[in-house]
């Protein structure tokens, strides 16, 4: 289950990739930033395919994935492009990570 878990989280971190590389090809029309986007969006989900394919059931797997692409996006658009961040925004992103730590209890 460990290296299941690995491509899961692997996955999670390579997702604000091709979140923050659309937003750079929105606002600059480079056509490298659209190749970066379309790259990690098959690099991120054939991570998770490969996770699936282990021990980890695809309800966990997929509410792992998410969640670490959510709270890691939050990040990056923090400390790249300013995004407000703030006290509420906080508090649903450990709801969010509660409720995956909670799935994942109930399916070990």
């Amino acid at each position: 289950m460990d290296l299941a878990f690995g491509w899961v989280v692997l996955a999670g971190l390579l997702e604000p990739v091709w979140v923050v590389s659309l937003k750079r090809y929105n606002s600059t029309h480079q056509y490298r930033w659209g190749a970066v986007v379309v790259l990690f969006m098959i690099i991120g989900p054939a991570c998770l395919s490969l996770a699936t394919g282990g021990d980890i059931p695809v309800s966990v797997a997929y509410a792992v994935w998410v969640s670490i692409g959510t709270v890691m996006t939050v990040a990056v658009g923090r400390y790249v492009y300013y995004d407000p961040f703030d006290g509420k925004t906080v508090l649903f992103l450990g709801m969010i990570l509660v409720g995956v730590v909670g799935l994942y209890l109930l399916e070990g």
